[in-house]
């Protein structure tokens, strides 16, 4: 069998890249970032108020952040230094949601200040908020766990992220939406959100409109029952993509138009057929885009056949800890046959910090570059220094095909550079 999955990198290109920048780095498409983009926005163009807020936690990097700002997206942040990135990235306002948990008042001191839109986790946050920045915005936003379990198109990797909400430790219960919006009311909001985040990585065209449903029936029964002016609605993220060759792709227009229909048998009828849909994209938006370059440096055949690269688990941790499949091409041998089965390994000091197990590739050779599909969310993100490994750089592959580098990769200085002797 060959690689049924094709990187949107040549071996040639990647040639020209690591006489530049050397491996191990993390790859993006900008020309793939910015159709993913547009295709999302045009799947909401019946809502006039759509939005999506970017999950800045998938891939926090300024030049990515402003590639999708240019192409009309706000930014979701969730901690002080998100904010602060947005803030140096030009992006304020209207254009930041503040969705966070277990928040340090700082982090809502800044959030006002910059004129985010925060989405309250829960409703002991109402007067911790109050008392942290001295007043409730006039538009708030809070977040809704159904409880139970949620089963449109669970997650498709054998862990469960956040398909089961009644076990999740985010948002208000019902009965505390209700009397949190009369509370906040109280308190001088006028304006409300509601959001919810239910599933990861869902394999589905129906998991947004089924959310959708959930939080549009909300919305009218608070609206009815206490007059609640819902603004908009959050329908977060959770929409995933197909880390393994054959699985099925996310359709985003199908999406968009089975939302729609929720929205014109539920909101509309109510009255409410000016509420924006907002959303809040991560993996959706980056994942494809972005790949790990890594050089093979070693062959090892024990128990097994190895292949030892340059990069770690430090460099994506998704296969260790979650022993997350993430595909593997042999850069140039696109078309050979896949008859030899290898571990793929890193340095680390940990079995798990394997990036395929068992995996059926090409005879790979010492030097050959492989590419690590699907790294753009969630990947040099999650990176760590565990045995003193330095996180990599990471490269911007421009739409005329030049190289840009977008993060220089980390030095021993920065690693002492927090150490006190």
């Amino acid at each position: 069998m060959s690689n049924m999955k094709q990187p949107f990198v040549t071996l040639e290109q990647l040639k020209a890249i690591t006489e530049q920048f050397p491996t191990p780095f993390h790859l993006y498409d900008e020309k793939g970032i910015r159709e993913n983009a547009r295709r999302l926005k045009e799947a909401f163009s019946w809502n006039p108020g759509f939005k999506e807020y970017f999950a800045v936690k998938a891939t926090p990097n300024p030049a990515i952040m402003k590639l999708l700002h240019e192409e009309g997206c706000g930014m979701d942040c969730s901690s002080l230094t998100e904010l602060m990135l947005s803030d140096k990235c030009g992006i304020r306002g209207s254009d930041i949601m503040f969705s966070s948990n277990d928040t340090p008042a700082e982090e809502f001191v800044l959030a006002a200040k910059l004129g985010a839109t925060i989405n309250l986790d829960d409703f002991t946050h109402i007067d911790f908020l109050k008392d942290t920045i001295g007043t409730i915005p006039e538009t708030i936003s809070c977040r809704f766990n159904p409880g139970g379990t949620f089963t449109a198109g669970a997650s498709k990797e054998g862990f469960q992220v956040m398909d089961t909400p009644g076990d999740s430790k985010y948002g208000f219960t019902r009965p505390q939406l209700t009397d949190g919006f009369q509370k906040l009311m109280s308190m001088g909001a006028k304006h409300f959100g509601i959001h919810a985040f239910l599933a990861s990585n869902t394999l589905s065209n129906d998991y947004y409109p089924t959310l959708a449903g959930v939080l549009f029936r909300t919305a009218v029964e608070l609206h009815q029952e206490i007059g609640a002016d819902i603004r908009f609605i959050n329908l977060s993220g959770g929409v995933g993509i197909p880390y393994r060759p054959g699985d099925p792709a996310n359709d985003i227009a199908v999406i968009g138009e089975g939302v729609r229909r929720q929205y014109e048998e539920i909101l509309v009828p109510a009255g409410m057929g000016d509420v924006a849909i907002y959303t809040e994209l991560g993996r959706f938006m980056l994942g494809p885009y972005g790949c790990l370059v890594t050089r093979v440096l070693h062959e090892k055949h024990i128990h097994k056949e190895y292949i030892g690269v340059d990069a770690c688990a430090a460099n994506l941790m998704r296969p260790a800890i979650y022993g997350a499949y993430h595909h593997i091409t042999v850069s140039g041998k696109e078309d050979v046959i896949c008859d030899h089965k290898y571990d793929v390994t890193g340095s680390l000091c940990e079995n798990s910090d394997k990036f395929a197990i068992d995996r059926m590739l090409p005879k790979i050779d010492i030097g050959d570059l492989l590419v690590i599909h699907d790294t753009g969310a969630h990947g040099f993100s999650m990176g760590y220094n565990y045995n003193g490994r330095l996180r990599s750089a990471e490269v911007l592959l421009q739409t005329d095909g030049t190289p840009r580098l977008i993060r220089r990769a980390e030095t021993p200085e920065d690693y002492f550079a927090t150490l006190l002797f």
